[in-house]
């Protein structure tokens, strides 16, 4: 039996998502082969190089003909994996167009523009997972709009909220993280410079006397790949990985934000939400795991680590750095995995939340009423002023708590010491479900974005 160097089983998070597929070894191989044809294919276009070149380079350029072990031994020897890639596509292509293969190029031209490919690849899955898990959401939002439920601040009952308007924030949060990957896929630059960022080397080379534009060939070269054209070269000015790492963290916070409430809200002694698809334990039969819940959380607690090493690098010396750029691969790809994976257990999460109405009303009277000490308080003092309504509710929260009786039975002793406030409707005020405020039109304020 042969395994695979890594087949995720310590990442159960990525495991089988898209975004494994799109940055698996092979993937990245591929973006470094297809960076490789189009810088052929373009200057074949401006005029460089015959038009046969870029056809050849193309067909070459499949990653299934290279041994990607074979690269990864060979890179030690000059620190990237270009080096070697280039002797062996050179080797793939007839003697003709041998001189044509990555001419005037450097190594990091070629795999920060594969990087951007397989950035801008990945993204494309991971946008499509956020906008299914929108979709629902926004379904569980508007079904439970007026569902009530507690508000909890510091891990305590604050006061009483909606279902509805809760899941709205966490579509808010995802909508967010929507527009940010999306505005960063459309805005990932192609990478070509030349060695130190001038383009010299092809303007030192000629093809039928034609002479060279370099800008012109940048141009061409974006265009092949379907990428922005740089202004300047970017081998030392990390705007793009940066730019990427913060959408990437953000992205995973914002669907952690979700898996924390999920996993809050799904504690045994609270029960007022459960994921559709539980999971097992290897020793406890009885246990049913919010294991999606659990991946995401996981996710967005590394999240930030890596999108600090990758923020760190920006730091890079000279016009190509040691050391600062090859610290990114490996963080850059992590974070691709770790959301993409994050994204689509979300989707999934969102689509089989089950929501269990009756717990929430249980759970909205677990302090006897305290939860709407505020509304009280607001009218109360309408009739006897705001520090006699404090000492008063507050001696009469005490005296229910320690009496554990309801804190609306002890307030009907204090009607009848304080005449001020004969006539209020104890059962109104008292009532959680009647004190959501503004819940219902932020709610829908919140669906309006689509």
């Amino acid at each position: 039996m042969t395994y695979e160097n890594d087949a995720g089983l310590l990442a159960p998070g990525r495991a089988g998502s898209p975004a494994e597929t799109s940055t698996d070894d092979r993937a990245v191989l591929q973006a470094m082969l297809d960076a490789e044809a189009a810088l052929t294919r373009a200057q074949s276009v401006c005029g460089l190089a015959p038009a046969e070149a870029g056809r050849a380079v193309t067909q070459a350029a499949d990653a299934d003909r290279f041994d990607v072990r074979d690269l990864a031994l060979r890179a030690r020897s000059g620190g990237n994996p270009v080096i070697p890639l280039v002797t062996d596509l050179a080797a793939a292509v007839p003697e003709e167009v041998r001189p044509y293969v990555h001419r005037g190029a450097t190594s990091q031209d070629i795999l920060d523009t594969a990087a951007m490919l397989v950035a801008s690849r990945t993204l494309a899955g991971v946008l499509d997972d956020l906008m299914r898990m929108a979709d629902e959401l926004a379904r569980h939002s508007a079904a439970h709009r007026n569902t009530p439920m507690a508000g909890r601040t510091l891990t305590q009952h604050a006061v009483p909220t909606t279902f509805g308007l809760k899941v709205a924030g966490w579509r808010a949060l995802i909508l967010d993280a929507r527009d940010r990957l999306a505005s960063v896929r459309d805005s990932l630059p192609a990478q070509l410079g030349g060695a130190a960022g001038t383009l010299a080397a092809f303007s030192a080379f000629s093809f039928e006397e034609k002479s060279v534009d370099g800008l012109a060939l940048v141009a061409a070269y974006a265009r092949e790949l379907g990428l922005v054209e740089p202004v300047l070269p970017w081998h030392t000015l990390r705007t793009p990985v940066a730019d990427l790492a913060g959408a990437l963290a953000f992205t995973a916070g914002a669907l952690g934000k979700t898996a924390a409430d999920v996993l809050t809200l799904s504690r045994t002694e609270i029960g007022e939400v459960e994921e559709g698809r539980l999971g097992g334990s290897s020793a406890m039969p009885h246990k049913a795991n919010p294991v999606r819940a659990t991946l995401i959380a996981a996710a967005a607690r590394r999240a930030p680590g890596l999108a600090a090493t990758l923020y760190g690098s920006l730091a890079a010396e000279d016009e190509r750095p040691a050391g600062a750029w090859h610290a990114e691969w490996e963080p850059l790809r992590d974070l691709l995995r770790l959301v993409g994976g994050a994204a689509r257990d979300g989707a999934e999460l969102s689509a089989g939340l089950r929501i269990v109405p009756y717990a929430m009303l249980e759970n909205l009277h677990l302090t006897d009423g305290l939860i709407v000490s505020e509304r009280l308080a607001a009218a109360f003092a309408e009739r006897i002023g705001r520090a006699r309504a404090r000492d008063v509710l507050a001696g009469a929260a005490d005296r229910a708590r320690s009496e554990t009786t309801d804190l609306s039975d002890v307030l009907f002793d204090v009607l009848d010491e304080e005449p001020e406030l004969a006539g209020l409707d104890l059962a109104e005020l008292t009532d959680p479900a009647r004190y959501t405020g503004s819940a219902g039109p932020l709610t829908d304020r919140a669906l309006d974005r689509r």
